[in-house]
């Protein structure tokens, strides 16, 4: 179990942080962008993202980069970058559709706080205020989106594991359930639920260091 649980942490993470490096510019360049060309197209790409199912992606991943263009290999083993690039990218396509939209709706809604009017007001240029003032306000929501996703990663991998037949523990759960082993199907359960909730529980607690307003709440 737990050789196969760091394979999962690592596709996890890994899809995780491509997501997050196409999603947050994305989205932020559809709210800025609002109603325009770039708002569209975007939205467009999220709806596509949201619609497609992960296993048909990750297959037509496998037949244009691996067998048409031969850039990446077709089985990941679990070891090397150039195996864990397209299951990564299956399991990050579907996310970014998702995060895009609530990076855009987060976003929008700072955008029409005063102290954002209260900054354009002292001449602070337009990247200044996104990065410094409206991106660390509109995060909070973020991280909680975050900690649900890499919860469900965790458990939720078997179908792409098994596409491209990587070794973590959700293409384990297949095999377990095919061949009627229900001991190591309970143990997966359990497993899964004592890290959604340890995930869960340190989500909470970040709270409180990233937003001042929670710590002065608590303290009252």
């Amino acid at each position: 179990m737990l050789v196969r649980l760091w394979p999962t942490i690592k596709l996890s993470l890994a899809s995780l942080l491509l997501m997050l490096v196409v999603a947050v510019p994305l989205g932020m360049l559809a709210a800025v962008r609002r109603g325009g060309i770039a708002d569209r197209l975007v939205r467009g790409f999220s709806f596509l993202g949201i619609s497609m199912p992960n296993f048909w992606f990750g297959l037509l991943l496998i037949w244009a980069v691996a067998l048409k263009l031969g850039w990446l290999p077709v089985v990941s083993t679990g070891q090397g970058l150039d195996r864990l690039i397209l299951p990564a990218a299956t399991l990050a396509f579907a996310m970014i559709g998702k995060y895009t939209r609530q990076v855009r709706t987060a976003v929008l809604e700072e955008l029409g706080q005063d102290y954002v009017v209260g900054a354009r007001a002292r001449g602070l240029s337009e990247r200044a205020i996104l990065t410094r003032h409206v991106l660390p306000n509109a995060q909070l929501p973020l991280i909680t989106l975050l900690g649900l996703s890499l919860g469900s990663l965790l458990g939720g991998t078997a179908v792409v594991e098994v596409v491209f037949s990587y070794p973590g523990l959700g293409n384990m759960a297949v095999t377990a359930v095919t061949s009627y082993d229900y001991p190591l199907v309970q143990t997966y359960v359990l497993w899964i639920a004592l890290i959604y909730m340890v995930i869960n529980l340190v989500v909470d607690v970040s709270y409180a260091r990233l937003d001042p307003r929670v710590r002065r709440g608590a303290r009252s």
